[in-house]
């Protein structure tokens, strides 16, 4: 069937693997202490703020503590990626923080978008920060957004190991039946969910990312580069 939806998923997919942990986590962790000695009674932060758990958000300094707690943990709470979120919107904004695509992706993001291929996006970080990684790439132009139909996370779609989140997915574009649809991931899990909810999917494995468990590519596509799917959309579109 032909592919007429792209949806995929951004860390060890769009991006590599360790961009988040390394570079990511590692900011918030140390822009909030700032953050909260300047924004904790603004009207700007209340909503992240009053997100925590009462027991956390009465004070600064349990504030931090349980942001990093979580972190560290790497829980990926709502109320955790949301501030995670408001964090990278200023680093980026500053020029601080840049986010790396991998080579083939921003060229293939334009030529299956100029052939009319929808692109949509499915990660466990929150819309918001999706929109904030694509608009401050280290691509030329920089800002990928333009490119992007519409965007999923665990708040509007689910968890990404479960089927009924991509059925959740292609219910909200019923234009484009299931079939129609291909998702690149790098963790199997999700990649099996999509096919069990009547996608097509592929698992895509990057430089950085962990090695596939046995068995797996006997079972499942797997490819290394956006560039080796050319074949498989221009015979099925």
């Amino acid at each position: 069937m032909a592919v007429k939806v792209v949806l995929l998923d951004i860390e060890g997919t769009v991006c590599p693997i360790s961009f988040v942990k390394d570079v990511l986590y590692p900011f918030s962790l140390k822009a909030l202490p700032d953050i909260l000695e300047s924004q904790w009674d603004k009207p700007e932060f209340a909503q992240y703020r009053e997100a925590f758990p009462a027991e956390y958000s009465s004070s600064k300094e349990s504030l931090e503590a349980h942001f990093r707690e979580l972190v560290t943990k790497d829980i990926k709470a709502s109320y955790v990626k949301n501030l995670q979120g408001y964090l990278w919107k200023r680093g980026y904004d500053s020029g601080e923080l840049k986010a790396p695509v991998f080579a083939d992706v921003a060229p293939k993001l334009r030529s299956w978008h100029d052939k009319g291929l929808k692109i949509m996006i499915y990660s466990s970080g929150s819309v918001a920060a999706q929109k904030l990684f694509f608009s401050c790439t280290d691509a030329e132009p920089s800002d990928l957004t333009p490119l992007i139909s519409d965007w999923f996370d665990t708040v509007n779609a689910g968890l990404k190991t479960e089927t009924s989140s991509y059925e959740t997915i292609t219910g909200k574009h019923p234009e484009f039946p299931a079939g129609e649809w291909l998702f690149l991931s790098d963790n199997v899990r999700e990649v099996d969910a999509a096919i069990a909810a009547g996608l097509q999917s592929y698992v895509v494995q990057r430089p950085g990312n962990a090695e596939l468990p046995a068995g797996v590519r006997e079972r499942l596509r797997v490819v290394a580069s956006f560039d080796l799917l050319d074949d498989d959309l221009r015979i099925q579109q």
